[in-house]
């Protein structure tokens, strides 16, 4: 197909819905199908979070999450032994799924089971799994994660809270030192939890051992333990039914067998130990254990842009505006070119980002299932940085997608019945949930630049500077593949010339658009190691080399996640047998490869790798496509499987 292919298809395309669900659905549908189930089960949760007050919403979710705790949907991660399913995998999918309904019920079983629990299962040993996950597991201890602190946020490097071991009576000593240490934000703190996994800095006769997680009761018989303060963090811009709270210690005594120690233990005799020597690498390798957060989150922000994208595509399939020419008949909304151009390229990008997760998910799975109880190193690396950046990717979506679909359903989509304020509302937090985006893609950059040659641990962003400034530019050339560039170009176009590829190769050819987004990503990618080579070779301070780059920095790590994407889309396509599902996902992946290219078609064009006639192509196939998705736009979001009970949206689909 060709540039100017904007004919409408010979025929049309058919779309079977239950098999296109149940390939999004993937290995865990029955998980996926489950979750559904109990979704519409507690579908009135939707309608509480209007009418309760802000105390009674919170109780009514956490029965909600124990009901489903009782189905086991919940602790899918959790070793059997303990009560749970044992499968990593399974776990993220119910997670996602959960996020086509009440967000607060998703973040509440997000802070109880995935990252009390995780950092119980993933941090401490057998005889902390005996101890907890059970009762965590069944919902009868409710727990919380007290990682961020007032002054500290994302650099929780330097949190503040101090855990001292008191060699006389074997118990460490928990200690909010001033206001801004308080733990900040912490789910479960305002009224149920009763453990509180607290990261603090771990003293030992007198020495500094960085920062480590201690298990640490906050609340005894519903009231606050000796020494704990416990303060409501107030009203939210959303997710009300969730109860974050403040936390101090005031000197709280907690037995020495309360250190989760995974990666390091205190002796009853005061005597620090650990296999991992180096501190920055221990405070990593314990943080890299909780990549599943980063994951979950990623993927419940794709599945709620699904909901968005349900209703307004349904709503427009259905809402009349303006006569078409034919008296009497006025034209439906999704028959006009621009609300196609609004709703049709994110409903392309949402399907580009579900095989994007799927990935990511695989490869989560794959890394803490791993047999020998540790991955390769660099696997560990390579998943830390594919999640942080489909984390950001995912999340940032969501909030234009529901905002863009808000406005396609005008008036109507204000109202709060038909989700879109719940939804902008819960997921608006989604973009600083589990780490800033903005500093989730400088850590996919600094992979890239080093070609993941560390941990994210070992060097921080002045180390990555000094890193990059001491090797050749070529080098890191070399690592970004620029010369395999020339191979893909080769596949393109075969005994073509080199430099007339991007001009020549058919817009529709995934290779194409692949090579399209590897140039630009391997471009950007050189052109930062120059200014951060160029900077200190002049003797520029790296801090400030580094903060002079940050804009082209955090675009380089944009344009590496969206050609991952990309290549997942393609790589689906790749495994599906022919039919018109494959035609389907085949013109949704055009119109997300080619809506990247324009939408950063200036970059290409200042670049050398678009004409302005080539550019104008696109557009026009960008537009041919939103035609011939149109027919089947309803069938596309059909096969998301949301449950109709969690649109509400009776009034605007019907």
């Amino acid at each position: 197909m060709t540039a100017d292919s904007t004919a409408q298809p010979s025929r049309q395309v058919h779309v079977d819905v239950p098999a296109l669900t149940e390939l999004l659905d993937g290995q865990h549908g029955a998980v996926r199908e489950q979750v559904r189930t109990n979704l519409v089960k507690h579908a009135d949760v939707l309608v509480d979070a209007e009418t309760m007050d802000r105390d009674a919403f919170r109780d009514r979710v956490k029965d909600v999450v124990l009901a489903m705790a009782e189905t086991g949907a919940t602790g899918l991660g959790i070793p059997e032994a303990y009560g749970g399913g044992g499968n990593i995998g399974a776990s993220i999918a119910a997670f996602e799924t959960l996020a086509l309904g009440d967000l607060s019920v998703l973040t509440k079983v997000g802070v109880q089971f995935g990252l009390f629990g995780g950092a119980i299962l993933q941090l401490g040993t057998k005889p902390h799994h005996d101890r907890w996950l059970a009762d965590l597991t069944a919902g009868r201890v409710m727990g919380c994660f007290a990682m961020t602190e007032t002054g500290h946020g994302s650099n929780v490097a330097d949190i503040e809270t101090v855990a001292r071991f008191d060699v006389e009576t074997d118990e460490f000593v928990i200690t909010t030192p001033h206001d801004s240490a308080r733990k900040e934000y912490i789910g479960n703190a305002a009224r149920h939890g009763e453990l509180a996994v607290v990261f603090a800095q771990l003293e030992v006769s007198g020495e500094q051992h960085g920062v480590h997680a201690i298990v640490v009761p906050i609340r005894v018989d519903g009231e606050p333990a000796p020494g704990v303060r416990i303060a409501d963090s107030g009203h939210k811009l959303g997710l009300n039914g969730v109860d974050n709270g403040r936390l101090w210690f005031d000197d709280v005594r907690v037995p020495r067998e309360n250190l989760l120690n995974r990666f390091a233990s205190v002796s009853s005799d005061g005597v620090y130990s650990s296999e991992i020597e180096s501190q920055g690498r221990r405070f990593f390798t314990m943080l890299g254990t909780l990549i599943q957060g980063r994951v979950s989150v990623g993927g419940a922000a794709i599945n709620a842009s699904k909901v968005a994208l349900t209703v307004a595509v349904k709503y427009a399939d259905r809402r009349r505006q303006f006569e078409s020419g034919e008296e009497g008949t006025e034209q439906l909304l999704l028959d006009y070119g621009m609300h196609q151009r609004r709703l049709l390229p994110l409903l392309a990008k949402t399907y580009a980002l579900h095989f994007a997760q799927e990935v990511v998910a695989d490869q989560l799975h794959e890394v803490f299932s791993h047999t020998s109880g540790s991955a390769d190193d660099k696997a560990v690396r390579l998943l830390e940085s594919r999640a942080a950046g489909t984390k950001a990717i995912g999340t940032w979506h969501a909030t234009r997608t529901i905002q863009e679909c808000r406005e396609a359903c005008g008036g109507a989509g204000y109202m709060s019945a038909n989700r879109f304020a719940a939804l902008k509302a819960d997921t608006d937090v989604f973009t600083t949930f589990e780490g800033d985006n903005h500093v989730l893609y400088q850590l996919v950059a600094k992979g890239l630049l080093t070609d993941y040659s560390s941990g994210f641990s070992d060097m921080d962003q002045f180390g990555m500077v000094r890193f990059v400034a001491g090797v050749a530019v070529e080098t890191v050339l070399e690592k970004a593949a620029v010369h395999k560039l020339l191979e893909r170009i080769k596949d393109v176009l075969p005994g073509g010339n080199e430099d007339e590829w991007d001009q020549e190769a058919g817009l529709l050819d995934p290779n194409y658009q692949v090579a399209m987004l590897r140039f630009r990503e391997d471009h950007m990618l050189g052109g930062v190691a120059k200014r951060i080579k160029g900077g200190v070779d002049r003797g520029g301070n790296p801090g400030e080399v580094f903060s002079n780059v940050q804009d082209h920095v955090i675009a380089t790590a944009r344009a590496h996640v969206e050609r991952l994407v990309l290549e997942a889309f393609v790589s689906k396509l790749e495994t599906m047998p022919e039919g018109d599902n494959k035609v389907a996902l085949n013109l949704m992946c055009d119109l997300f490869a080619l809506s990247v290219i324009e939408g950063d078609r200036a970059w290409f064009m200042e670049h050398g790798r678009l004409t302005v006639q080539r550019s104008k192509a696109i557009t026009a196939e960008v537009n041919a496509l939103c035609r011939k998705v149109r027919p089947i736009a309803v069938d596309l979001v059909d096969a998301f499987g949301v449950p109709v009970e969690m649109l509400r949206a009776e009034e605007l689909i019907g």
